[in-house]
C-alpha cells in the first residue's frame, strides 16, 4: 500500500564501472536540486575519505537527499541518492545499497561502452528487482560515439535505451534529463507507514561523539528518537536518540516514515553490532522475520600485517580495531611469526581492500607495517577424514597427513578489444585458468569467461591483464567454489632457518620454478654481511634451489708481502674459522623490500 507522501519518494543509487563517472554526476545532481551552493561543491562531495579522493575511487557507499522540483507542474519530489563503489572488492557494500532502492542509475561512458562491471552492477541491480534507468557520460568528448552506446546497451544488456539521456557530469549538460527519467522510471516505495518497524542497514561507520550512526532503509512503519529497537541479526536492543536525513551532511528530523533513507543513532558502541545488511525492528511490536539478503561479509583475501618497530604491537592492535568499528569487512586475529615478531592475521575482500587499508594504517595512524604474501582459504582433508580450512600457510599440517586439498576458483569475466584476445587468453593459461567460452559484444570486443583459481588472481592478475591490453581490458569475477589440486608448502630458508614469513602454497608442477625465483630475488635483495648467507627453498625436507649471498672479506693478505706459502694459508684458515662461529651466531635481517618482490611477479 501507499501513502500519498510516498508517491513523492524515489530511491535510487547510481551504478557504473570504475572512471565512467558516477561519483561526479552525484555532484553534479546535487548542484543541479541546490542541496549544495556552488561554493560549498568540491569535486566527488560524497567521497569524503581522504583515499577515496586520492585514489579516484569510492570504497564507502554514501547517501544524499535531494528535493527536485518538476518544472512542469511545481511538483516537488524527494530523490534518495545512494552512492556505490564501483570495484569488485566492494561488493557487498553494492548490493546493500542496491536493496535500499528502487531503481539504479545506470551510467555508461559514451567513449569505452560497456565494460565488465557495468555488467556485473547491472546484473546484481536487475537481481535486486530494481527498474534499470541507463544514461551515457561523457557525450562531451569528441570521440563519444553515443548511438552506437545506445545499441550496445540494448544488444547485450537488454534494457530499452532509446530515450536514454545523453549527458555530460563534467560540464553539467542535460542533468535535468536525469532527474526527469529518475521520477518517471524509477517506482515511488511503498510499505505500511503503520506496520511493525523493519528497516535495512545499508552502511553504518562510528562517530566518536554520537557512537555508530547507521544509515537505514525504512521499508515499513516509522522510527522516531525514544523508540526501542532491536537488531535482528546481532540480537540487540537500544534506545534510538536521534533520527535525521543527509542533505547530505545530517539534518536533524521528527521522525523517519515507510519508505524514507536517513540515520539513527542509539549510543551503540561498535560497528560491529550494527552490521550493515542487518534489520532494525521495534522491540514492542517486532517484524515476523527480517529482510532479506544480509549476509556477513566473508574475506577472500588473507594476509600478515606486523609492526616494523615490535614494541608498536598494541597500537597497531588499536589501529585495527578502530578500522574494524568502520569496516565490518575486516577480520583480525593475533599471530606471530619467527622471523618478524608478534602480529595480525587480517581477512580481506580482496587486493584492493588489503592495499586500502595498509594505506589507512599508515597515514591515519603514522605507523610502519609489513604485510606477508596474501594467501586465500585452502580445504584440507587430512588422512583421519577431517576437514580443515588453512589460512596461513604455516599451518599446513605434514604432507605425510594430507589426504588431498582444494583451492577456490572464480569465474573470471574479462570484456577486451578483439585484437589482445591471444595475449588476454595466454595469460589465462598461464593463470592455471580454464576457458569456458567466449562471446563478441561487437565486431571490435570479445567477453571471455574462465574459471581461474583465486590464488593466481590476487598477486598480479590485474596488473598483467592491464599491460598486455594496453589498459583496455576490464575484469570482474565472483566466487565459484573450490577444486582439488595438487598443492604443496614452499620454504625458505636463509642461513639454515625457515622465514615462516615468506612460506607459501604453490601448485607441485610450480613449485621448482617457484624456489628458483624466489631465491634468485632474496639473493639481489638480502643486503651482505661478514659472513656468508645460504638461502634455500624448499618442499618437505627436499632442498629444490639454492643462492649464496657472498661474505664481506677484509682482504687478511695485505700485510703479507712475498714470503711463505704457509703464512698466508694460515690467516685464511683463521679468518674462515671466525666467518664460521660468526655464521653460527649472527642472524639475517629480510627487509620489507623481499616481501614487496616476492609478491610482485615477474
Amino acid at each position: 500500500m501507499q501513502s500519498e507522501r510516498q508517491k513523492h519518494i524515489r530511491n535510487f543509487c547510481i551504478v557504473a564501472h570504475i572512471d565512467h563517472g558516477k561519483s561526479t554526476l552525484a555532484d553534479r545532481l546535487l548542484e543541479h536540486t541546490g542541496t549544495l551552493t556552488h561554493r560549498e561543491m568540491e569535486e566527488q562531495v560524497l567521497d569524503n575519505m581522504e583515499i577515496e579522493r586520492e585514489r579516484g575511487i569510492t570504497i564507502k557507499s554514501q547517501a544524499a537527499r535531494l528535493i527536485y522540483k518538476r518544472p512542469e507542474d511545481g511538483q516537488e519530489y524527494i530523490l534518495n541518492l545512494i552512492d556505490t563503489p564501483g570495484h569488485v572488492d566492494f561488493n557487498y557494500e553494492v548490493s546493500r545499497s542496491l536493496a535500499a532502492c528502487e531503481g539504479a542509475v545506470l551510467v555508461v561512458d559514451a567513449t569505452q561502452g560497456i565494460q565488465a562491471q557495468t555488467l556485473a552492477n547491472c546484473y546484481m541491480a536487475v537481481d535486486h528487482g530494481l527498474e534499470v534507468v541507463p544514461v551515457i557520460n561523457k557525450i562531451d568528448l569528441p570521440s563519444a560515439r553515443p548511438d552506437e552506446i545506445k545499441n550496445e546497451i540494448e544488444d547485450v544488456i537488454g534494457i530499452e535505451s532509446s530515450d536514454a539521456p545523453l549527458i555530460s557530469a563534467k560540464t553539467g549538460l542535460n542533468i535535468e534529463d536525469v532527474l526527469e527519467a529518475v521520477v518517471q522510471k524509477v517506482p515511488a516505495p511503498s510499505g505500511d507507514e503503520k506496520g511493525p518497524l523493519k528497516a535495512l542497514i545499508f552502511d553504518s561507520y562510528y562517530d566518536s561523539y554520537k557512537g555508530v550512526v547507521c544509515h537505514i532503509r525504512i521499508k515499513d512503519g516509522t522510527v522516531k528518537a525514544g523508540t526501542r529497537i532491536k537488531l535482528m541479526a546481532a540480537n540487540k536492543e537500544y534506545e534510538v536518540i536521534e533520527v535525521g536525513v543527509f542533505v547530505p551532511n545530517y539534518l536533524k528530523v521528527e521522525e523517519l516514515k515507510a519508505g524514507d533513507v536517513g540515520y539513527i543513532t542509539a549510543s551503540i558502541k561498535n560497528v560491529r553490532d550494527a552490521r550493515v545488511g542487518d534489520t532494525i525492528t521495534e522491540v514492542n511490536n517486532p517484524a515476523k522475520e527480517p529482510l532479506l539478503g544480509y549476509r556477513p561479509a566473508i574475506s577472500m583475501v588473507y594476509s600478515g600485517i606486523y609492526p616494523i618497530d615490535s614494541s608498536k604491537y598494541e597500537e597497531l592492535k588499536e589501529a585495527l580495531e578502530k578500522l574494524q568499528v568502520n569496516d565490518a569487512a575486516l577480520n583480525f586475529e593475533p599471530e606471530t611469526s619467527i622471523a618478524l615478531g608478534f602480529g595480525f592475521r587480517c581477512g580481506f575482500l580482496g587486493l584492493l581492500h588489503m592495499e586500502i587499508m595498509q594505506e589507512r594504517i599508515e597515514k591515519e595512524f603514522n605507523l610502519d607495517v609489513i604485510m606477508t604474501a596474501p594467501s586465500v582459504i585452502y580445504k584440507v582433508k587430512k588422512t583421519d577424514g577431517t576437514l580443515i580450512e588453512i589460512t596461513n600457510p604455516t599451518n599446513l599440517p605434514e604432507p605425510t597427513e594430507i589426504d588431498y586439498m582444494e583451492e577456490p576458483v572464480v569465474k573470471a569475466q574479462i570484456i577486451t578489444p578483439s585484437d589482445f584476445v591471444g595475449a588476454v587468453m595466454e595469460l589465462c593459461q598461464n593463470k592455471r585458468g580454464t576457458f569456458i567460452d567466449m562471446e563478441y559484444i561487437e565486431t571490435t570486443r570479445v567477453m571471455l569467461n574462465y574459471r581461474v583459481p583465486l590464488n593466481e588472481i590476487i598477486y598480479d592478475f590485474f596488473d598483467s591483464l592491464k599491460s598486455r591490453t594496453k589498459g583496455y581490458a576490464s575484469f570482474d569475477y565472483e566466487l565459484d567454489g573450490y577444486m582439488r589440486t595438487e598443492l604443496v608448502k614452499l620454504d625458505i630458508i636463509l642461513n639454515s632457518e625457515v622465514v615462516d614469513a615468506l612460506s607459501m602454497i604453490v601448485p607441485k608442477d610450480r613449485a621448482y620454478a617457484k624456489g628458483r625465483t624466489m631465491a634468485e630475488k632474496l639473493k639481489e635483495i638480502i643486503p651482505r654481511q661478514l659472513f656468508e648467507i645460504p638461502i634455500q627453498a624448499a618442499v618437505g625436507s627436499k632442498i629444490i634451489a639454492r643462492e649464496t649471498v657472498k661474505a664481506l672479506r677484509k682482504d687478511v693478505l695485505a700485510k703479507c708481502y712475498g714470503g711463505d706459502i704457509s703464512r698466508k694459508r694460515k690467516l685464511l684458515e683463521k679468518q674462515k674459522e671466525g666467518k664460521k662461529r660468526m655464521r653460527q651466531v649472527g642472524s639475517v635481517e629480510v627487509p620489507q623490500e623481499a616481501f614487496m618482490s616476492i609478491l610482485k611477479n615477474d
